[in-house]
């Protein structure tokens, strides 16, 4: 979420702005010439706010020689395109394209029984990410968080998720939504070896639907 905020502070500024525009609307990379007489501005100045599109994470760049530029004449410009599908903050945190990809991959992979299949789906998404965050050092705690949970203990041995990552879904489709989220943080847990935890559905008005104990 740190990083989605430090992406948003770097637009911010109504030239960065309008210079990440510009280079996002391009179906190719873009110089620090072009995107200074694109916006009216000097080339210093294009290139002093593209670097720090890059630093946020907004925008990548590379060294690109011109398509008409003879082989071994000058030094290739730096040029930058869109980096990753775009920018989305929601507070608090939402997973929106999480539960589309579950959904849509239990489609895929078999549509006469769809509703199994993305309870499948979603315990397979749970473990790979759980896997993976376990390798990256993070605990149960800090990978619900990272997620979007909020949880917090409760003192009594149970782990209480304040936030629903899914939450527009759910109020649509309540049992479909819960029933995948659950399945899905049970397998986060056994992805992340998290022993003697199991999760259960446990809902709450405002809250996750999912919590976990011993």
């Amino acid at each position: 979420m740190e990083d989605r905020w430090n992406a948003v502070t770097a637009l911010a500024d109504p030239s960065r702005r309008a210079l990440y525009d510009y280079v996002r609307r391009q179906a190719h990379p873009v110089s620090r010439e072009e995107a200074a007489d694109a916006q009216g501005i000097s080339r210093g100045l294009a290139a002093f706010h593209l670097d720090k599109l890059v630093d946020a994470g907004l925008l990548r760049a590379h060294y690109e020689a011109p398509a008409d530029q003879p082989r071994g004449r000058g030094r290739a410009p730096k040029v930058y395109q869109l980096a990753g599908d775009g920018l989305s903050v929601t507070v608090p945190e939402r997973r929106y394209e999480l539960m589309a990809q579950i959904l849509a991959d239990a489609v895929a992979s078999d549509p006469g029984n769809a509703s199994d299949a993305a309870h499948r789906h979603a315990g397979q998404r749970g473990r790979e990410i759980g896997t993976q965050l376990a390798g990256e050092g993070s605990d149960l705690t800090t990978a619900l968080d990272l997620l979007g949970f909020e949880p917090q203990p409760d003192g009594a041995g149970r782990m209480l998720l304040h936030n629903c990552p899914f939450h527009a879904l759910k109020n649509r489709h309540t049992a479909l939504v819960c029933g995948l989220n659950r399945t899905f943080v049970a397998g986060l847990v056994e992805g992340l070896g998290a022993t003697g935890v199991e999760a259960h559905l446990v809902p709450r008005p405002g809250a996750c639907c999912v919590e976990l104990s011993p």
